[in-house]
């Protein structure tokens, strides 16, 4: 069940007034609402996979309390580890075994030997690598006396099902969302009219800008052997902004859908493309990932406490392990490995945290230093994009080879007619818009609850009406691959 779908805006409006007109009486009542709407909602993608996710939540909850009960470190351990275990190889076997099955036999088959290697004939469960993660950081949590293993079944499994993130997160914190589960919640009609303008511009991101971008950046990936290196410059700058406004758009749905029932779900963008540096793109780029790698893998590893070179070796790790978790393709794991790159000299000078602030705070537009920096960053991170984009290495540098050719100084042109104006509009007024939000506390609608109120419907009405006006296909968002 897509976000962007009719039998989406079927679903959500039943369970809200489901949840706040007759669930209402107990929080109890509401939790199991919601986890019934939940694996409803997982269902429609591909029910036979919906035990993965009661197994996956079975486990870590069991697992859990063996971890709280146990008499000794070693059984403690144990019981992690089966955790860790069990859900790793479920993750290893679905996403990643193909991925080795095949490059062992590519590597072998350099050495004049041939084999034809046993595949898994299975799609991808849909969200296993968010609801996995949860898990993950559950039982990781308990491991380290952080948390208790929650005793409650309904709640923890709401905790790890609740509809809004299952399959594109943000991939949630116990210590965060479950306090939220476990305590009343009244309708606040406030927070549900901020709900509603987020999920407003989520759909505007994902409908009129994302899927719009994704028309032309697909017909110059998928031949790009036919167009100059100016055309195809642009289309590495269409997937930059399909994948931002597909991505952050899905996030925004989900916050505003969790707002309607009086959930905050952790942010997971704040406006990223405006980054002066690699460390703050990544700081405002899948919050939630970042964090998540940060907490449960760079600080274990010693984080920057041993030096530089400690610094140097554990960002490597954690760009590739992210390039990886991204997908079983070489062009993910050389993206992770572009970024870590990019980012090495914040890291060996000690200036990743030099951009905390808002860029151009109370201006209308930056400085030449942060203009500068906004668009070498852009500029290297839409380069690396190209990676992420293409299905394999080989195209991704025939690509650049391309772009890099006496061709890139010639007019850009499509075979199946010329570039589409209108979407390049649109992608400026998106630009224009997040600029002029970037200092309202992430939340785009906020700039407009002090705008008087035709102001604001004004607004609202352009949105819906480019959002009618530009809708295409109803297609999926692009981290449900992952």
């Amino acid at each position: 069940m897509l976000f962007n779908s009719l039998s989406y805006a079927i679903f959500l409006p039943i369970v809200f007034l489901l949840y706040w007109f007759v669930f209402n009486k107990n929080y109890k009542y509401q939790n199991v609402l919601l986890l019934v709407s939940s694996y409803f909602f997982y269902a429609c993608w591909d029910w036979r996979f919906l035990f993965l996710l009661v197994f996956s939540t079975l486990l870590d909850y069991f697992t859990g309390i063996k971890m709280s009960e146990a008499k000794s470190i070693e059984n403690k351990k144990i019981w992690f580890w089966l955790s860790i275990s069990v859900n790793l190889g479920f993750l290893g076997v679905f996403k990643y075994y193909n991925f080795f099955a095949d490059s062992f036999a590519q590597s072998i088959a350099n050495f004049g030997l041939h084999v034809n290697p046993w595949t898994l004939k299975v799609i991808l469960p849909v969200g296993i690598s968010f609801y996995t993660f949860h898990g993950l950081s559950y039982v990781i949590d308990i491991y380290k006396d952080r948390i208790k293993a929650e005793k409650n079944f309904l709640d923890y499994s709401v905790f790890v099902c609740f509809f809004p993130l299952l399959v594109a997160g943000p991939i949630e914190r116990a210590t965060h969302l479950l306090p939220q589960i476990q305590r009343k919640r009244t309708f606040d009609y406030n927070r549900a009219v901020d709900g509603l303008r987020q999920i407003l511009w989520g759909l505007f991101k994902k409908v009129v800008i994302a899927d719009n971008c994704a028309y032309f950046a697909n017909i110059i990936f998928d031949n790009a052997d036919h167009y100059s290196g100016s055309t195809l410059v642009l289309g590495a700058l269409f997937f930059t902004f399909q994948i931002y406004g597909d991505f952050s758009g899905y996030s925004d749905i989900a916050l505003g859908t969790a707002r309607l029932f009086g959930i905050d779900l952790l942010k997971n963008f704040a406006f990223p493309y405006f980054s002066r540096d690699i460390a703050e793109f990544w700081r405002r780029w899948h919050i939630s990932l970042s964090s998540w790698f940060r907490d449960y893998l760079y600080i274990p590893l010693g984080g920057s406490k041993g030096g530089t070179w400690m610094k140097v070796r554990n960002t490597f790790i954690i760009f590739l392990v992210s390039g990886f978790w991204h997908g079983a393709n070489w062009t993910f794991i050389i993206w992770g490995l572009l970024n870590a790159i990019y980012i090495m000299p914040s890291i060996i000078f000690n200036t990743n945290r030099a951009n905390l602030d808002i860029v151009a705070s109370g201006k209308y537009f930056p400085s030449f230093k942060d203009f500068f920096q906004i668009i070498t960053t852009f500029t290297l991170t839409v380069f690396a994009w190209i990676f992420f984009r293409s299905n394999t290495v080989g195209q991704a540098f025939a690509y650049i080879s391309t772009i890099f050719s006496s061709s890139l100084f010639s007019i850009p042109f499509f075979k199946k007619g010329t570039l589409s104006f209108p979407t390049i509009i649109l992608v400026v007024f998106f630009i224009i818009i997040e600029w002029r939000g970037r200092e309202q506390n992430y939340a785009i609608e906020n700039m407009f609850n002090k705008k008087p109120f035709y102001y604001r419907w004004v607004f609202y009405y352009i949105l819906l009406l480019l959002f009618f006006l530009f809708a295409g296909s109803n297609q999926e968002f692009i981290y449900f691959q992952f």
